[in-house]
């Protein structure tokens, strides 16, 4: 290990035994880190096809003070770093001729690194449209009255279920992805635990999601309701219980992201007690 120099390995061991201690010392900041180091540690490498993820820790005094990680293919996910930082990062990268398709970060993370990679590369950034927020959950605050009706956590009976809910999420936000029993366990949807909202007469009306527990912290992840049922309160419910279940699973810090231009979702996770932590951006690489 050198002072202030970036370390990278495909060993995901090794990533997070050198990088565990900073990760978990700001747990949403870290959140995409942690969450993707854990998802590539649980189904390994293979099931990312011919190339493995690439984990990397800016190693300075014996130290971790940033990560990165970059999955097939070549998108880069951040911690949060200093222009100085970056720049260190892109000019490592592009020595080492890594050809990045995309970054997220933090907004400002993102920016000055994809100002940094256009000068080392002369690839263009193009920001991508989708505009996130990260919220921390500091005290639940569930509505009151709730609507009529309760939730019911998913189990492995429930497979079917998952699948047709998660489908219709992904159709919403416009993801490509095909969800089906043959693709299920390789899509990012497979390491979650879902809660659906039920009417009194067992109709699931609204289901909402979440991660493992990961060093203290549960992401909630994917929160729908169809259109038509939308306006009736079944999301607040379905992220409240949701919500709940994560702190009764141990979580100390629950998070999660929202689409700044939906001013809707935003003003509904500040309600029930979620808080900002960060803007998130994102950048697609042109070819240099």
């Amino acid at each position: 290990m050198h002072s202030d120099d970036w370390y990278l390995t495909e060993d995901v061991d090794d990533f997070l035994a050198r990088s565990g201690d900073f990760l978990r010392s700001r747990p949403g900041a870290h959140v995409m880190q942690s969450t993707w180091a854990e998802r590539v540690r649980t189904r390994g490498t293979g099931s990312f096809g011919p190339h493995a993820p690439v984990f990397g820790v800016l190693e300075q005094e014996g130290e971790a003070r940033a990560t990165f990680y970059c999955l097939p293919p070549r998108a880069l996910g951040l911690s949060p770093l200093t222009a100085e930082q970056a720049d260190s990062l892109a000019a490592r990268l592009a020595a080492a001729g890594y050809a990045l398709s995309r970054v997220g970060a933090d907004h400002d993370t993102a920016t000055v690194f994809a100002e940094a990679w256009q000068r080392h590369t002369g690839a263009a950034p193009t920001p991508r449209d989708t505009r996130l927020r990260l919220y921390r959950l500091g005290t639940l605050t569930p509505p009151d009255p709730l609507p009529a009706g309760h939730g019911r956590l998913l189990g492995e009976q429930d497979l079917e279920q998952a699948m047709h809910w998660c489908g219709a999420f992904a159709e919403a936000v416009g993801e490509d992805v095909t969800i089906d029993a043959d693709t299920w366990a390789s899509t990012r949807y497979a390491d979650k635990r879902y809660l659906l909202w039920e009417t009194p007469d067992g109709t699931a009306v609204s289901v909402a999601g979440m991660n493992p527990l990961i060093g203290g912290q549960i992401q909630v992840d994917v929160v729908y309701t169809p259109a038509g049922l939308r306006g009736r309160g079944y999301a607040a419910a379905a992220v409240t219980e949701v919500s709940r279940a994560a702190l009764a699973a141990g979580a100390r810090d629950v998070v999660l992201f929202a689409d700044r231009s939906n001013p809707t979702s935003n003003a509904l996770y500040r309600r029930l007690g979620y808080r900002r932590l960060a803007d998130w951006a994102g950048y697609d690489f042109s070819r240099p």
